[in-house]
């Protein structure tokens, strides 16, 4: 008799201990016993070499894909920065996991969306998530000003608000959609345009153009500012 089908993910982030295969190992050994003891069928995935910085790694999309067909009744991993080390890359993928229907399973720390505790722990990490967007947006826009003030030309005025920008970006980045079935997801939450009008790719490749670009221009100016520091703290000393 066949066991619940599920998929266990594991990751390291370096060729290093790619080659070497020891985290691997070490993951796939705590998932199959896990596995053993909750009745799983378990089928691999791996992204030897990657790092969890983001979700843009070929056998997590893969992953997700099967995940969202219902070809498996969830994903299990050893450590939740196997998976993520973002809060807002792992609310994301909590509520396309509730949203979907299947579950997520995390060892450690322990997290299992399938009980009321795992739910309970989702909604805070959607909370924390919101709260992360809002400073990230926060920081972007004084990181913008401050270009600004310096001269620096920043292209066309933003039209959208800072919300809307981030849900663009965590559809096409964390969910992995293209400009077409994000305009289509966003005419479908009613989120309003600037011309009243529905959502077309083309607006959607413009707004995220323009948010790389911003998010570009913030980086050099972190950058400079930290150099300048450095260069103030070596002249001192």
């Amino acid at each position: 008799m066949s066991g619940i089908p599920m998929i266990g993910y594991r990751r390291v982030s370096t060729e290093e201990q790619a080659e070497d295969g020891n985290g691997m190992d070490a993951q796939g050994y705590a998932i199959q016993q896990e596995g053993d003891r909750n009745g799983w069928d378990l089928t691999w995935f791996g992204d030897p070499g990657y790092s969890a910085k983001d979700t843009n790694r070929p056998d997590l999309r893969r992953a997700l894909a099967a995940l969202d067909k219902r070809e498996y009744a969830g994903m299990v991993v050893a450590k939740l920065d196997r998976l993520s080390r973002s809060v807002i890359d792992f609310a994301t993928m909590v509520e396309r996991a509730q949203k979907r229907k299947w579950n997520l399973v995390v060892l450690d720390p322990r997290f299992d969306l399938s009980t009321p505790y795992g739910r309970a722990f989702a909604g805070m990490a959607a909370v924390w998530a919101q709260l992360e967007r809002e400073l990230i947006g926060q920081r972007t826009s004084e990181g913008l000003q401050a270009l600004k003030r310096q001269g620096v030309r920043l292209g066309r005025p933003r039209q959208y608000s800072a919300d809307v920008v981030a849900l663009v970006a965590t559809l096409a980045d964390v969910e992995g959609m293209g400009c077409r079935a994000i305009a289509a997801e966003l005419s479908r939450r009613a989120v309003p345009t600037v011309g009243g009008r529905d959502w077309h790719p083309s607006t959607v490749r413009r707004l995220l153009s323009g948010h790389r670009l911003d998010l570009v221009a913030a980086s050099a100016l972190e950058a400079s500012q930290s150099q300048t520091a450095a260069s103030q703290t070596k002249e001192e000393g």
